[in-house]
């Protein structure tokens, strides 16, 4: 187990590049296997989900080289074979290879997933598509059987509730079935458009990625010609965007698509912050003051979940007092309790809803992540507070933010990983 150790209360300042978008990758990865041929990615994260992925598809014999942000995959030589269940449930994403191997090989045996606990994400929408493929789901206590005995034909698939994993799982499971499937009501996140854009030039066949019906005319095979680059992470941006606002003195934010965070752009805007939005990165000068807003998360092109608790710590700095109205998760108010640790006064409501009220004069603490953004709120938390901060449970948020250390060493913050006692 890891721990950072950050000494708070510095000013930053300069500059920092978003790397790879992490939900991007998680999918992309699984994704590889649908190709008879080698596979190439850039703009890839150095993140422990990367290689908790390279060990799954290790165990498929599936060679992989990860080095300075490119990655090659090799699925040529692939073999069915149990997966790891340590690897597995370490992240969420690993449920991906439910379409994947399902896709390739007609039939899929996966672990049920681990990840962030945030509360609960049943995969009923998954199975709902899967089994509209023609698949048949079985459960075998901690195991999730999927076999298409006739094979994989296209169908028309509503889902019940917008579902970013249920889309990207029909899509890897739909793109080598015979016909045409019609996904509706389906998630329109741009991590949905960067997977459609890396499979239709492998010679797949999707269309509407980005709107709320996607069609998809199955192929017979896939075959990898060019390197793939990953779109910048949002949610990285995001983070570092509160992160400048709350204790910059000047900091640039470069490797951004600024459409993809209209809503987060608009409330941080709304709150008071002066960005300077510009092709492809944000600069964000010295935040004197802030006004409290209100916040409601919702599917993408709404304010983003994973964005609600980096952008806490920074409401404390407003007037008046700020709400979150947490929609997608309502049970993700884990980080409000170690937040108040440093001095903080948020409180977590009944039904998803999260108070911030003005506060100042924070101190360091021993605080704990639960999660990947749990913990990137607290960091921003510890880099606003005076003295030493501890955050237990690192692993967490190494699993989300590419070169976490180096990038706000070079924002001159005082940061580092040490193992636990």
């Amino acid at each position: 187990m890891k721990k950072l150790l950050i000494h708070g209360g510095r000013r930053l300042s300069g500059e920092v590049t978003i790397g790879g978008a992490k939900n991007s990758t998680v999918a992309l990865i699984p994704a590889s296997i649908l190709s008879n041929t080698v596979v190439q990615f850039d703009s890839v994260p150095e993140i422990l989900d990367v290689n908790n992925l390279q060990i799954i598809l290790e165990s498929m014999n599936v060679n992989s080289t990860f080095k300075s942000g490119e990655l090659t995959i090799d699925p040529s030589h692939i073999i069915e074979a149990d997966l790891p269940s340590t690897a597995i449930k370490s992240l969420r994403a690993s449920y991906y290879f439910m379409g994947s191997l399902l896709g390739r090989f007609g039939r899929a045996t996966v672990t049920f997933p681990g990840g962030d606990n945030i509360g609960p994400r049943p995969i009923d929408q998954h199975v709902k598509g899967f089994e509209a493929l023609g698949a048949v789901v079985e459960y075998d206590e901690d195991t999730v059987r999927i076999t298409a005995p006739n094979g994989l034909h296209g169908a028309r698939i509503f889902l019940d509730m917008v579902s970013v994993g249920a889309t990207i799982n029909i899509i890897l499971a739909a793109v080598r079935a015979e016909g045409q499937t019609i996904l509706e009501n389906s998630a329109k996140e741009p991590e949905i458009i960067d997977l459609a854009t890396f499979l239709n030039n492998m010679g797949a066949k999707i269309r509407g990625a980005g709107t709320d019906t996607i069609r998809i005319d199955g192929v017979p095979e896939l075959a990898a010609h060019n390197t793939h680059t990953i779109i910048p992470d949002r949610i990285e941006a995001g983070t570092y965007l509160a992160m400048a606002a709350a204790q910059g003195d000047g900091v640039l934010v470069k490797n951004i698509i600024p459409e993809h965070l209209d809503a987060y752009i608009a409330k941080m805007s709304e709150a008071g912050v002066k960005l300077d939005i510009r092709e492809d990165s944000i600069y964000v000068p010295k935040t004197e003051s802030l006004k409290a807003i209100k916040i409601k998360t919702a599917p993408f092109p709404g304010f983003a979940t994973d964005l609600q608790q980096p952008i806490t710590p920074l409401l404390t700095h407003a007037t008046g007092e700020s709400i979150i109205q947490e929609t997608i998760y309502p049970e993700r108010t884990r980080h409000i309790a170690e937040l108040r640790k440093y001095g903080m006064d948020i409180e977590a409501l009944t039904h998803g809803l999260i108070a911030i009220r003005p506060s100042k004069d924070f101190h360091g603490a021993t605080v704990a992540a639960a999660e990947i953004r749990a913990g990137a709120s607290l960091m921003i938390g510890a880099l606003m507070a005076d003295g030493v901060t501890t955050i237990k449970n690192a692993e967490h948020v190494l699993r989300g933010y590419d070169r976490l250390v180096w990038k706000i060493s070079n924002l001159n913050g005082d940061i580092q990983i040490v193992d636990e006692d």
